[in-house]
Parts: C-alpha cells; sequence; structure tokens
C-alpha cells in the first residue's frame, strides 16, 4: 500500500464546492474519508456537491471510524476530526488532511503528519499542478475557506506568489 490521507469533512467540502477535488490526488496515493465524516456530509442533502461527488468518485473511499483512543478524545475535538486523526494514527504512512486549529495541534503533539487545505494547494503549486496558487485560494475562499489575508499572503510567498 502506498501513502494514504485520511480527510476531514470541511477540506473535503471546500475544494468540492472550489472545484479542485482532484488537488488531492496529488497527496496521496489513497484517499480515505472514516464513515462518521461521511455521515456528516451526507446530512447536507443528496443534492449537495460534496454528497454527490463522494458517491461518485472513484478513488476517494469511504473506511469505516476507528476507535478514538483517549490521546485523542482528552482534546474534545468534533467527532470527525476525531475519526480522521484515530485513523492516520492507527494506520501506518497515513496523513491527516483537517483545517481545524485545535484538531491540527493534537496532531502535531501525537506526531501525526497533518495537512490543511492552504497545505494542498501549496503543494500543488509547488509541484507544477497548478500556475496560481492564489487563483485557487480565491476560488476556496469564494467557497467558504475562511483564511486571514496575512496568512494567506504569508503563505503564497512561500510558493514565490
Amino acid at each position: 500500500m502506498g501513502k494514504q490521507a485520511v480527510i476531514n469533512a470541511s477540506p473535503l467540502i471546500l475544494l468540492s464546492r472550489g472545484n479542485h477535488l482532484d488537488l488531492l490526488k496529488g497527496i496521496a496515493d489513497h484517499i480515505v474519508v472514516p464513515s462518521v465524516v461521511e455521515e456528516e456530509i451526507s446530512r447536507r442533502g443528496a443534492l449537495d456537491r460534496t454528497v454527490t461527488l463522494l458517491k461518485s468518485t472513484n478513488w476517494i473511499h469511504v473506511v469505516p471510524a476507528c476507535p478514538i483512543p483517549n490521546a485523542i478524545m482528552e482534546w474534545g475535538l468534533g467527532p470527525g476530526e476525531s475519526a480522521v486523526l484515530a485513523y492516520a494514527r492507527m494506520t501506518p504512512v497515513t496523513e491527516a488532511i483537517i483545517d481545524d486549529l485545535l484538531g491540527r495541534k493534537c496532531a502535531k503533539v501525537l506526531g501525526i503528519p497533518v495537512r490543511g487545505t492552504l497545505g494542498i494547494v501549496l503543494k500543488a503549486k509547488k509541484d507544477g499542478r497548478i500556475s496560481s496558487a492564489r487563483v485557487v485560494m480565491e476560488d476556496l475562499i469564494k467557497a467558504g475557506l475562511y483564511l486571514s489575508r496575512s496568512i494567506l499572503d504569508a503563505a503564497l510567498k512561500r510558493v514565490s506568489e
């Protein structure tokens, strides 16, 4: 098995709304979604773009949720973030994709590789899969991503934009 990434609801929703779901293909060989996250997304309704893409995209796979270890439960995260981190912690060569700041801190403390939506876009730019990270980020901001201009500008400088 190659490298995997396990993704939470918000990055999946933002990437699908912004028409940039394919950027996930450059992150890992396998993209998985814990069943808890799929259930959260499904509550958005059958006609929701993310719901339909999740069902029709053959390279994203729903997996059963893992038991949540105490080391993650102690952080008081939401069910989706907890499920993503539990899966990443229990499965070798798996990176967690979450935007929640507390969840990202938990991942770092536990030694779980973690990346957010911004990191996905920056990697795509570095890898030459997109010509402009700024254009993609503006699409994602229109799709609902909250990111301060100072953080965005600092990140874009790292990829010479």
